[in-house]
């Protein structure tokens, strides 16, 4: 059951990494457009900073439950390498327990910001967006890490210690 959970898991951070990289390519062509109106044709969009401002908060936040699938938040491993295998599951238990308080103190004020924005129906300056919508991503980008990272620490703690990975 648990491999279940932390497959579909794993599956939704994928998605969500995928959603997070879309952003960043509708980006990078908006600001292309946007300088190329500025200064070939000499006709500067407004839109542009505003845009990709707004698309900034949810690009930034996609990627964090694909980062943990592929373990590749910083490490400092010559600290993990001196430990065996006890120590190293102890040490991952804990780094997963810091990710999990917060993830779930920001998991908490993202839910909260896009009941807010909702609720308040705020929109963006020049476009007239719904705030809402570039919170929501985000929020639920973060309770998926929140729960991803849970899930994770329960394997890690009910699973015999690995011996240390092979030096090459």
């Amino acid at each position: 059951m648990l491999a279940t959970i932390e497959r579909g898991l794993e599956r939704l951070a994928g998605w969500l990494a995928a959603a997070g990289a879309i952003i960043i390519v509708v980006q990078t062509v908006w600001i292309s457009y946007g300088v190329f109106m500025r200064y070939v044709v000499g006709k500067p969009d407004g839109t542009v900073t505003e845009a990709t401002a707004l698309l900034l908060f949810p690009a930034a936040l996609l990627g964090l439950a694909f980062a943990l699938r592929e373990d590749a938040y910083p490490k400092v491993s010559f600290l993990i390498d001196a430990l065996g295998p006890r120590g190293r599951q102890l040490l991952t238990a804990v780094n997963l327990v810091l990710m999990i308080a917060v993830g779930t103190f920001f998991s908490i004020a993202g839910i909260e910001a896009t009941f807010r924005a909702y609720e308040s129906g705020t929109a963006s300056e020049i476009l007239l967006w719904p705030r809402y919508l570039f919170w929501a991503p985000g929020a639920l980008a973060l309770v998926v890490f929140t729960v991803y990272a849970c899930v994770r620490l329960v394997s890690v703690l009910s699973s015999p210690p690995q011996p240390a990975p092979q030096q090459r």
